[in-house]
């Protein structure tokens, strides 16, 4: 009798990714509702929220072998609201609503080249690298306007006035092209390193968090900003260097 009305771990389980992904297309909903009325600081706490739930919801699903197509698409749909339409809003209700069209083509084009990301994404994800992203994650680049709005009130108020305003302009231009183009960044999916040396990463791991702890609001934006250059670095000098190597060494070859 209890073997007939025990369900099958995959039965019992295939929610929770689901549920995960659900919860932070709330988040980013409540978020928009907040920046509508003009509260952007809790409109990024909630982008920021709904990162740590996308990031969820994948683990969860490889961990109790839950993965699903439908679940992709849930969570790709899920992703276009909380980091694509909620900091376009934000970012334009905050500072480029003042630029009139200008301002209103880059909320636009931060919100369409996020949906082209996610597309490419999806296409690509099975044959793709597991080491690199093919262009900038959207959570990484709405992550990067919530914390410049945290990062806004350590700004003194004369220069904030006149940087500011270009400075977000800018950076969500920056931002859309980052996310539909071929720059590589680190996935951080492959853990060789760390297996390779724990104890000191896991000491890294301690003071990095330690102090970001210490000053959420400044750090937290530069670590992303971090990771913005990060990817153009690595793909201009890091990648064309091992190309012109694999082809000297190609050429030895021949000649030999």
């Amino acid at each position: 009798m209890n073997k007939e009305n025990k369900l099958p771990r995959h039965k019992s389980v295939y929610l929770l990714p689901n549920l995960l992904t659900t919860t932070s297309l709330f988040i980013g909903f409540l978020g928009l509702t907040w920046a509508i009325q003009g509260d952007y600081v809790s409109c990024a706490l909630c982008i920021l929220a709904s990162c740590v739930f996308d990031g969820l919801d994948g683990k969860v699903a490889r961990m109790t072998g839950t993965t699903s197509e439908f679940g992709v698409q849930l969570d790709s749909l899920a992703d276009l609201v909380a980091f694509g339409v909620v900091p376009s809003i934000m970012a334009y209700l905050w500072m480029l609503d003042g630029y009139g069209r200008l301002g209103l083509m880059a909320a636009f084009l931060f919100m369409a080249c996020g949906a082209l990301r996610l597309a490419r994404f999806n296409v690509q994800a099975a044959t793709g690298s597991k080491k690199h992203f093919i262009g900038l994650p959207i959570p990484a680049a709405a992550c990067s306007l919530a914390t410049l709005v945290l990062f806004s009130e350590y700004i003194p108020a004369e220069y904030a006035q006149s940087i500011l305003p270009i400075s977000t302009l800018v950076l969500v231009y920056v931002l859309s092209f980052f996310m539909v183009s071929t720059i590589r960044f680190y996935s951080f999916k492959e853990f060789s390193a760390f297996k390779a040396h724990p104890f000191s990463w896991m000491v890294t791991a301690i003071l990095v968090f330690s102090l970001v702890a210490s000053r959420p609001k400044i750090l937290g934006f530069v670590i992303f900003l971090g990771y913005l250059i990060s990817g153009p670095v690595y793909t201009i000098f890091l990648l064309s260097r091992r190309g012109k190597r694999l082809l000297r060494d190609s050429s030895k070859e021949e000649l030999g």
